[in-house]
């Protein structure tokens, strides 16, 4: 009788150690998600949901190699979330950049022929001699914009207070505008 007794206690007790780590990896998931989401940029908010995946990944392959830590702090877990999204950043930077020249820009299905392709190759030298020509931090600032960037992710990628980065897109896309329409190019 003692023995499935104490076969019953043992059973009850790993049901609920492994309750309290399932509990533990659950808490961990909601703090990643957490993380993801405040410090994900816009263009890859199709990819949050594998970030979250790849930081528990990392946190618990890295707790495996360390046994006996009794619990993880709030700041790990943080700094695991920031390293894997710089991560996913570089390896799509890495994956999507390729040598473009002026010819190329442009080219896309929807030119219709060889007179939208030199317009475009206008569009493009105009473009980059009125950024050229442009103060610095305003040239940062529309070119993250005309990439799809919105204020708020320029101002973190540029280390910008929101406002300084919203005044400086404004201005750079006014002299931009002006610059254009000196060139002879004008919206229609």
């Amino acid at each position: 009788m003692c023995i499935i007794d104490c076969h019953g206690a043992l059973f009850s007790w790993l049901m609920i150690t492994r309750m309290a780590e399932h509990e533990q990896v659950d808490q961990i998931r909601q703090v990643l998600q957490r993380a993801i989401v405040r410090i994900c940029p816009d263009w890859l908010k199709s990819s949050r949901d594998d970030l979250v995946q790849n930081a528990m990944l990392k946190i618990l392959e890295n707790q495996k190699l360390v046994e006996g830590n009794p619990g993880i702090k709030s700041s790990y877990l943080y700094k695991t979330a920031h390293s894997v999204m710089i991560d996913e950043i570089r390896r799509v930077r890495r994956r999507a950049e390729s040598a473009l020249d002026d010819s190329e820009l442009f080219e896309d299905s929807n030119c219709a022929g060889p007179y939208q392709s030199a317009l475009g190759q206008k569009i493009s030298i105009a473009l980059r001699e009125c950024l050229a020509r442009m103060a610095e931090s305003r040239c940062m600032g529309v070119t993250l914009h005309l990439q799809g960037h919105k204020i708020p992710d320029i101002a973190r990628l540029l280390g910008w207070r929101i406002k300084q980065a919203d005044n400086n897109v404004y201005r750079g896309l006014a002299d931009l505008r002006r610059c254009l329409k000196e060139k002879g190019f004008e919206p229609t």
